[in-house]
């Protein structure tokens, strides 16, 4: 796996973004503490109500920038898009109402929402064997992965010595490092694409990809699985371990690590499994088990308080999320790449991303509002009940093959 960085390109690209992805994990950590620190017992709430504003902007600017990014260099656009980042970062600190919070999430994000699918796109043109590129997805995973284990684990011995709010500046480090490894890096010509009809077209072309492919449209049922997964972890972990447990800021950190090593073990035998197991396979046994996995958090949240067992079990629940979130999350791109043909792969990227941060929309207010309004208990039963509809959807929606020897032939939209 770790023979890719003989590759200068894809060298210089990953280390951007692990250095990106430690500074966010900082962000996350200091951003669930100032929400406690202004809300108390609702920073569910204003966490749901954040990543909310978050998805908006990921799905709103996300099919906006792909359809438009061809106007503009690659570099111009990933060096942008990271300034705009540490920008806002040096800014979180110094708020003290809720509603700043929202604003500045929102730059961040969009800033994100242009960043993120460009990203996405330029690795497969950069590793163009398939073996390869199955290799850099599990990379990928093991560096999103650093935002829930190796970053938290860093704010946990960061917050005996600093206080949350000098976290975000190790973003701003972390963003400012990335624009200039993307700045140091030869990224290859873009692969010319037809440039098809008006704004709107263009801005759905990548939507109607995913649609017309029954592989890509469970995988699109699959992305709302690991969202309620996803959602009460990020939203909620700050409420089990503070409110509920009555735990300090550290264990926070500690929960949110959990996840990230559960991510990150599936993340590194991956790669092998896809090579004796179909994708069909690893993605929806992913699903049915993030649906599974309600099962014991439910007990675990009716519990209430009560029991020194608790907080190992939510730790081993947490784990347990976290490796079949990344069962789904990881395989995504080699699934896209299999379907779509090179030249439409900016867009079938970019509808992606925003089609899966749609689903994050729904699950982060519903964890957020619902655990607050009606109890943590009734925000975990919807979540549950959310992400097993959307496994047995996924499972309905993707077939077997009927021959295991048939190739994929990628698609092509009209």
């Amino acid at each position: 796996m770790f023979g890719l960085f003989r590759h200068r390109t894809y060298r210089h690209l990953f280390a951007a973004q692990v250095i990106a992805l430690t500074g966010t994990g900082l962000a996350t950590v200091a951003l669930s503490l100032l929400a406690y620190g202004l809300a108390g017992a609702r920073a569910g709430e204003v966490l749901g109500t954040a990543l909310a504003i978050k998805m908006v902007a990921f799905v709103g600017f996300a099919p906006l920038v792909g359809a438009h990014a061809h106007r503009l260099p690659r570099r111009v656009l990933l060096v942008g898009a990271d300034l705009i980042r540490a920008g806002v970062a040096l800014a979180l600190p110094f708020v003290d109402r809720v509603w700043q919070v929202y604003l500045l999430i929102f730059v961040l994000q969009a800033a994100s929402a242009a960043f993120t699918p460009a990203f996405q796109s330029l690795v497969p043109e950069v590793l163009t064997e398939e073996r390869e590129y199955t290799r850099a997805l599990s990379l990928a995973s093991l560096a999103y992965d650093l935002e829930n284990l190796c970053s938290p684990a860093l704010a946990a011995g960061l917050l005996a010595v600093l206080t949350y709010h000098q976290l975000f500046f190790g973003t701003v480090v972390g963003f400012l490092a990335s624009a200039a490894l993307v700045v140091s890096a030869v990224l290859p010509k873009p692969v010319r694409r037809p440039v098809e009809g008006g704004a709107l077209a263009r801005s759905t072309a990548g939507v109607r990809l995913l649609w017309r492919e029954p592989r890509l449209r469970a995988l699109l049922a699959l992305n709302l699985a690991v969202a309620a997964g996803g959602a009460v972890v990020y939203v909620n972990t700050v409420v089990y371990v503070r409110h509920q447990l009555h735990l300090g800021a550290g264990a926070v950190a500690f929960a949110l690590g959990a996840y990230g090593a559960g991510s990150m073990t599936a993340a590194l035998l991956l790669p092998r499994v896809l090579e004796r197991v179909s994708d069909r396979v690893v993605l929806l046994g992913g699903g049915f088990a993030i649906a599974a996995l309600f099962v014991p958090l439910t007990g675990l949240t009716m519990a209430g308080g009560r029991g020194s067992w608790q907080w190992p079990t939510l730790l081993a629940v947490w784990a347990a999320l976290g490796a079949a979130c990344a069962s789904v999350n990881a395989p995504a791109g080699r699934l896209i790449r299999r379907c779509v043909s090179a030249e439409r792969r900016a867009d079938a990227f970019a509808a992606q991303f925003s089609l899966s941060h749609s689903c994050w929309l729904l699950t982060y207010p519903l964890a957020g509002w619902l655990g607050a309004t009606a109890g943590l208990a009734a925000a975990v039963l919807a979540q549950g009940a959310l992400a097993a509809v959307a496994a047995v959807a996924a499972a309905r929606i993707w077939r077997p093959e009927r021959s295991p020897a048939r190739r994929v032939r990628p698609l092509v939209a009209a």
